[in-house]
C-alpha cells in the first residue's frame, strides 16, 4: 500500500471562459470506480444540453484504475489531459468532468489541451486538496472507571480516535502510524497501569 496519497477537499464546481467557451469542472472525491461513473452520470444529466461532458478519474492509492473518455472533442484533446493533470497533482480516489458550452470560436487541438488540463488545474487550486495517511488500526479495551481518563488522554496525545462503544468494557479505535505501534503500546501500558488490552487490526487512510 502507499503511504499516503492526496484527494479532494470537496466537491464543487469551477469555471472558466476560453474564447467564449464556458468550460465548468465538477470534481468529486470517489471510493471507487462505480461511484465514479455516477458522479459523470449525475453531471451529463445535469448538463445534457452541453456541447461536450468529458470526464477523467484516478481510483487507487497506487493510482491503479485510470479512465478518460474525450465525448466527442477530438481523439487526445480532452479526457487524456484532465487525467494528466489529476496524475501530475498526485491525486487519487478523484473523478472529474469538464462540461464544454462551444462559444463558436475553434480552440485547435493544442488549445483544447490546455482549457481541459487547465479548467482541472484551476478547480484543483480553488477546490483545495488533502492529504491521506496510512495507519494501522488498533482496538483498546478499558474499564469504565479508567475510559474517560484515557480517552481525554488519547486527545491529548492528538492519537485519532475513530469509534468508542461501551459495553461490559468501553472499546475504542484508533489509528497508529506503524512506527509509532511499540511506543505507543508501552504508552497504553503506563497510561493504564497494564489494565487496557490492546489488539491490533488492519490498515485504512486517513487524514493528516
Amino acid at each position: 500500500m502507499q503511504d499516503e496519497y492526496r484527494t479532494v477537499a470537496r466537491a464543487g464546481v469551477h469555471e472558466i471562459e476560453v474564447n467564449r467557451s464556458r468550460f465548468l469542472c465538477a470534481l468529486g472525491a470517489v471510493a471507487d470506480e462505480r461511484e465514479a461513473q455516477e458522479f459523470v452520470a449525475a453531471v451529463r444529466k445535469e448538463h445534457a444540453d452541453a456541447s461536450h461532458n468529458c470526464w477523467a478519474y484516478v481510483i487507487g492509492a497506487d493510482a491503479g484504475i485510470q479512465k478518460a473518455s474525450d465525448d466527442g472533442e477530438p481523439g487526445g484533446t480532452a479526457g487524456v489531459p484532465m487525467l494528466q493533470m489529476l496524475l501530475r497533482r498526485d491525486m487519487r480516489y478523484v473523478v472529474a468532468v469538464v462540461t464544454r458550452y462551444y462559444g463558436g470560436v475553434k480552440l485547435g487541438a493544442g488549445g483544447l489541451i490546455r482549457a481541459y488540463g487547465g479548467a482541472v488545474g484551476e478547480a484543483l487550486d480553488v477546490l483545495g486538496t488533502r492529504t491521506r495517511r496510512r495507519f494501522r488500526l488498533a482496538t483498546l479495551t478499558v474499564d469504565h472507571q479508567r475510559a474517560g481518563k484515557l480517552q481525554n488522554d488519547l486527545h491529548a496525545t492528538r492519537r485519532e480516535v475513530r469509534d468508542v462503544r461501551y459495553g461490559e468494557a468501553v472499546t475504542i479505535e484508533i489509528g497508529l502510524p506503524d512506527a509509532d505501534v511499540d511506543a505507543f503500546r508501552h504508552w497504553l501500558a503506563d497510561a493504564t497501569a497494564g489494565t487496557a488490552g490492546f489488539e491490533l487490526g488492519g490498515e485504512a487512510y486517513g487524514d493528516v
